[in-house]
């Protein structure tokens, strides 16, 4: 399918590793020159230049914590001075611990809006005007499917992510008029680094091995396994090009059938 996105400039967070990585790469190649960051700059740098390598496309990298506003914007006046132009922005950030609300603070709380929300909204205010003055622009949020299905041990992100669909819903219509679409994209339970982590967490509260978490988690999904990262990632680009131009404001679970509800 023809995405018609080449040479379009697209800015993706936390695209070191998992999810953020895997749309870089699925958007590189379609032809679109990037603008990555994480909080590592080793680990950005060596995945610049390895999707520079691998596509031919530009990639600015920088490193920086995505709930910082002044750090935001510094990157978004970086890509500015790059490129010139952001067409594409695909926002995202590392999860909050698992644990009980028992055993949460008050300051845990506090981060874990700032990463999973406030973060969505950060990069909102810098990307929505830059794309309205050009009158085209796509706004792509990651979240989880627990906006849907809240996640046993995950209140934290459970919390913080809920409120997404409906900063996606609210941009959609600020912004339609302007050609821009807005979309919260959830993913289940995909083969990354953090499921890893939540594997081990999970398996030592029940004493089992991590193995048999990664086992209950692909049993309880219609497709009877877990996500590859460009799985998730194909998803993204699609509602990034042209194909997707008439859809807008929604939440797409792209999480093989985990969730059972019907709205």
């Amino acid at each position: 399918m023809n995405t018609d996105i080449q040479g379009r400039v697209a800015m993706v967070a936390a695209a070191s590793t998992g999810l953020g990585r895997a749309v870089a790469e699925g958007l590189a190649r379609e032809g679109v020159h990037l603008a990555l960051c994480s909080r590592d700059v080793a680990r950005i740098e060596a995945a610049a230049g390895a999707i520079r390598d691998s596509y031919g496309v530009r990639v600015l990298a920088r490193a920086l914590d995505v709930s910082q506003p002044s750090a935001v914007e510094q990157f978004f006046a970086d890509t500015m001075a790059e490129f010139g132009r952001l067409d594409i922005c695909v926002t995202n950030a590392g999860g909050p611990p698992s644990k009980p609300f028992s055993a949460t603070t008050i300051e845990e709380w506090h981060k874990a809006l700032d990463l999973n929300l406030i973060s969505h909204v950060l990069f909102a205010k810098q990307a929505l005007p830059i794309m309205q003055r050009a009158g085209w622009g796509r706004f792509l949020m990651i979240s989880s499917v627990s906006v849907k299905q809240p996640i046993e041990g995950l209140v934290l992100s459970n919390t913080a992510r809920g409120a997404v669909p409906g900063l996606a819903r609210s941009l959609a219509n600020e912004y339609g008029p302007f050609g821009i679409t807005v979309h919260n994209v959830c993913p289940g339970y995909t083969l990354t680094d953090r499921l890893s982590e939540l594997a081990k967490v999970k398996a030592l509260a029940q004493g089992v091995a991590p193995d048999e978490a990664v086992k209950e988690w692909s049993a309880a999904t219609a497709l009877r396994r877990l996500a590859q990262p460009a799985e998730f990632a194909d998803a993204v680009v699609f509602l990034a090009s042209e194909r997707a131009s008439y859809i807008t404001g929604q939440s797409l679970l792209v999480d093989g059938g985990f969730y059972k509800g019907s709205l």
